[in-house]
């Protein structure tokens, strides 16, 4: 039978105090894994790892900006020597802030393509060319359905997640032949609390839910058992592929949202 826990591995997740990177942060480490826990807050990484090792799991937490290229090379460094070889990488960090293209700055554009796209270029950077030397290892990339489609006040966010998916599809052809496989995982509307601040229920109800077949919204639990799968010798033949956990939101062609 074949394996779906990640048993004596080491797992990086970056924006692993909150969000999609905390739940699988948890999840990898009640599957067997190692987990090394990257996030630009200090304080949510001290929590996430205080929480974690309470459980029984072998957890440490790195603060880290991954827009600062060294700082992630020490970081990958710095597991490797502590928790063990990397074999498995989910990179969940980055930023959304929605705004429409005529009001937004240039600045403000480039700093989310830096986060979302370039940072997570720096940690596959980082954790690709060791996991290469060794011959074997997982890299799954937290995108979005906006990653295959836009979006009303998310140009930045779109074109940053379909750089993504370009970015991730071109490392599964550069990578296989290392052993190293590469995917992206493609969250639908999670449930969070930043959703929430902008969204009452009843925009919630029109916007979302009933454009949703599943009629809910995503938990971040959702999408990281995906990138769990991903991870494992389950899905040992998957590389290059856009996995989208979105409750069939992208199913239909005309499925979409409102306008505001």
């Amino acid at each position: 039978m074949v394996d779906f826990g990640l048993h004596g591995r080491t797992v990086l997740v970056t924006g692993g105090a909150s969000g999609i990177g905390r739940a699988t942060a948890g999840l990898a480490a009640a599957a067997g894994a190692q987990v090394a826990v990257l996030d630009l807050n200090a304080d949510a990484v001290t929590d996430a790892v205080d929480e974690l090792t309470a459980t029984g799991a072998t957890v440490a937490g790195y603060p880290v900006d991954v827009c600062e290229e060294k700082d992630v090379v020490e970081a990958v460094g710095r597991v490797e020597r502590e928790l063990g070889p990397i074999q498995g990488v989910v990179a969940a960090a980055g930023v959304s802030r929605p705004k429409r293209a005529v009001e937004m700055s240039a600045r403000e554009f480039a700093e989310t393509i830096d986060v979302n796209l370039v940072g997570l270029f720096a940690t596959a950077a980082a954790t690709g060319t060791a996991m290469l030397e060794r011959g074997s290892g997982c890299f799954v990339a937290i995108g979005s359905t906006d990653s295959l489609g836009g979006h009303v006040d998310r140009t930045h966010y779109a074109a940053s997640k379909h750089g993504v998916v370009g970015l991730v599809k071109s490392l599964a052809i550069e990578w296989g032949p290392g052993g190293v496989r590469a995917n992206v995982v493609a969250p639908g509307v999670v449930d969070t609390p930043l959703l929430r601040s902008v969204h009452d229920e009843a925009s919630i109800a029109r916007n979302f839910l009933g454009k949703i077949p599943a009629a809910r919204l995503a938990r971040s639990e959702d999408q990281a058992n995906a990138a769990l799968f991903l991870l494992s010798d389950a899905a040992s033949y998957i590389s290059g592929a856009v996995l989208p956990v979105d409750g069939g939101l992208t199913a239909g062609y005309f499925n979409t949202f409102d306008r505001p």
